[in-house]
């Protein structure tokens, strides 16, 4: 019976290495960003809407807020990737136009990388307003993250427009 345990194990554990494996050569890193930015949407979602509940603050037009809030991420998201995919085609098709560096993708990963690092620290909030104590750096280095990004797109673009919009609990989405 054991061995029987053991085999099952050994091909579920088969199975869904093949699947990740599957994915990963699918969909590349960028697929998983993707997959893990869409899990994290998620959960600070369901966390919050659990934290409100815990606290009686709970409300079902807050909750579509924070629906329209992501369905509003999506489609930033959408126009970074379809201006990645224009810009791709330009350089691919029309030889007069060149940038001094090689381009594949640029504005989908560094948005969604943005956007991962903000619902990173929404979760975190979460766990404080939870109880849970959260080291004092881990806020801090989320915010170097997100602030890199910003500087990454404001040296391509030459400007420096200073800080993000922030949300109005002063984490940064």
């Amino acid at each position: 019976m054991r061995m029987e345990n053991g085999n099952s194990v050994l091909h579920i554990r088969s199975a869904v290495t093949g699947v990740l494996g599957i994915l990963t050569a699918f969909w590349g890193w960028f697929g998983w960003l993707v997959v893990i930015w869409a899990f994290l949407m998620l959960a600070d979602w369901l966390v919050g809407s659990a934290v409100a509940t815990k606290d009686g603050r709970w409300s079902s037009a807050r909750a579509r807020e924070g629906v329209w809030h992501k369905v509003g991420m999506v489609l930033i998201v959408s126009v970074a990737l379809v201006a990645d995919w224009l810009i791709g085609t330009l350089l691919a098709n029309l030889p007069l136009v060149e940038l001094p560096f090689t381009y594949n993708v640029l504005l989908g990963p560094l948005v969604i990388v943005w956007y991962v690092i903000g619902e990173l620290g929404s979760l975190a909030e979460h766990a404080v307003t939870m109880g849970a104590p959260v080291p004092g750096w881990l806020p801090k280095i989320l915010e170097i993250s997100q602030d890199a990004i910003d500087n990454v797109g404001e040296a391509i673009t030459g400007e420096n427009s200073g800080e993000a919009e922030k949300n109005e609990g002063g984490a940064r989405k």
